[in-house]
């Protein structure tokens, strides 16, 4: 079995934005549902984001939002085929490469996290797209070709925004592409409510309050997901499956793509010690300088390694307990976790709830996903609709189905010259991230459709995960963010504003 995939990536920056702004705008509009991820300068204050107050925590991500930046914006437009397998989505991934035109606050820690994960900053600065935060500087948000603009189209498109650990990421897209941040929580949420009536998911909150996996950290959970669709494809369990395709990208076009390599699961026979912040958490305080194991791949196999023998061990203590033998000593279902890992860990099928303590969730932010990321004008766009359509075929696409041949298809639309030049060893990038987000919500959205079928509900009239919609994952806190208007709350003069320049088509 293998789940190897090269995931196709389109570097967008100032020299290529305008020529790419056509085939973005129809991403967007034509697609099922849109991820977005955000690489920022810095978050500052770690421990006022997680203050007890959730008011108090709002106003420390205010002030990171109005004294930081977004460095780059990745997005990943999932398009559901209903012409092809079921659960079948054509996938475009873009990585936009941004430079605010203020002065904004560099952290030096985000810095060297970014510089470790190949973030080309003499890049930023000569060929970021420019934009201004707040409410309408550096120009008007009309029709032109900018950041502004783009983000408009996103919210007149009206599809479910995803993101994972997204409230520090929605408050930057809010302060930098949109309006000044209102000063109250409940006046930030009924503004989302509006802007997003589609809903937002938090693949952070499915992970943990749905999935319930073992850790919920980004790559840990796109790899778990994805590996766990693998082997349902290739055991030929009944479906529903999730099939992926990506758009085909040939002459000059191809010169814009950034092939993001995500190599099969694959286990290891050698005795590896990993790493237990890392493993827990994604994140290492002696980062590449660790002698223990980082791998995520690896990781996970031992998580389920340990899983399946603490199942074997509950199963031998009851047939124990049933011939009279009692409770044998040391019975602990997490003898062998990290010892961080523990209140993160799924344990009986039977508990409501995983575990959320304060200090878990604590380490969670401060120590997560990583340090700077937590975590239609219809007739008018016809015939660009058609013209970049024309250009994303299907067919010879990338599918994590398998072939009639027993193999999987790998990605077979560009040159083998170029996909080993353009090809890096990372996977960590805005865009990237953008589609992992994706990918945990589409794999979701399967697991949830089967159970409902299971119960005898009908497929077809299955929504976006009823359960997690507007739910917004709150470090430390046992119940999610809701993002609602309160009968109590009003909506800001700003947004109010916005809202009727984007539905009077003046922006």
């Amino acid at each position: 079995m293998t789940d190897s995939m090269v995931v196709p990536v389109i570097d967008v920056h100032s020299g290529n934005f305008k020529e790419l702004w056509p085939a973005l705008v129809v991403a967007i509009k034509t697609s099922s549902f849109i991820a977005l991820d955000t690489e920022l300068s810095g978050l500052g204050n770690r421990k006022s984001l997680l203050a007890e107050s959730i008011e108090d925590r709002y106003k420390a991500i205010c002030h990171a939002a109005r004294s930081r930046s977004i460095l780059s914006l990745g997005f990943a437009c999932f398009k559901k085929l209903d012409h092809k397998n079921p659960d079948t989505y054509l996938v475009q991934v873009y990585n936009l490469t941004l430079l605010c035109s203020e002065e904004y606050i560099i952290e030096p820690q985000s810095v060297q996290f970014l510089v470790q994960h190949g973030f080309d900053f003499n890049k930023q600065y000569s060929h970021g797209i420019t934009y201004c935060k707040g409410n309408n500087k550096g120009g008007s948000d009309d029709r032109g070709i900018h950041i502004r603009a783009l983000f408009t189209e996103l919210l007149r498109a009206r599809k479910p925004l995803v993101l994972h650990n997204g409230l520090i990421d929605m408050a930057f897209l809010y302060q930098s592409f949109y309006a000044h941040l209102p000063e109250r929580l409940v006046t930030f949420t009924a503004d989302l409510s509006d802007m997003f009536p589609a809903g937002i998911y938090d693949t952070k909150y499915i992970t943990e309050f749905e999935l319930r996996l073992t850790a919920s950290y980004l790559e840990y959970a796109y790899k778990k997901c994805k590996l766990d669709n693998s082997r349902a494809l290739s055991s030929g369990t009944p479906g529903p499956h999730l099939h992926i395709d990506f758009c085909q990208y040939a002459g000059h076009m191809s010169t814009y793509v950034d092939y993001r390599e995500c190599p099969a699961v694959a286990s290891s026979e050698e005795q590896t010690e990993v790493c237990q912040r890392f493993s827990a958490f994604g994140w290492c305080p002696n980062g590449t300088k660790c002698p223990l194991s980082h791998d995520t791949d690896l990781i996970i196999l031992q998580d389920e390694k340990c899983k399946d023998d603490k199942r074997k061990k509950r199963k031998r203590q009851r047939e124990k307990k049933r011939a009279g033998g009692g409770s044998a000593e040391g019975s602990s279902i997490f003898d062998g976790a990290p010892l961080n890992k523990i209140p993160n860990m799924e344990t009986d099928a039977g508990d409501d709830k995983p575990d959320t303590t304060t200090e878990t969730r604590r380490e969670d932010l401060l120590h997560g996903d990583s340090p700077a990321t937590l975590d239609e004008a219809q007739s008018e766009n016809t015939k660009d609709e058609d013209k970049v359509e024309l250009n994303c075929p299907t067919t010879g696409a990338a599918d994590e189905s398998k072939m009639e041949d027993g193999s999987n298809e790998q990605l077979r639309v560009r040159p083998a010259e170029a996909q080993k030049k353009k090809a890096d060893t990372g996977t960590h990038r805005a865009g990237f991230d953008a589609y992992m987000t994706a990918y945990i919500f589409a794999f979701s959205y399967i697991l949830s459709k089967k159970e409902n079928s299971e119960d005898g509900e009908n497929e077809k009239e299955q929504a976006w995960l009823p359960a997690c919609l507007n739910k917004v994952y709150l470090s430390g806190k046992a119940a999610p963010l809701n993002v609602v208007k309160s009968t109590f709350a009003k909506s800001s003069k700003a947004h109010l504003q916005k809202m009727e320049m984007v539905w009077g088509g003046s922006m």
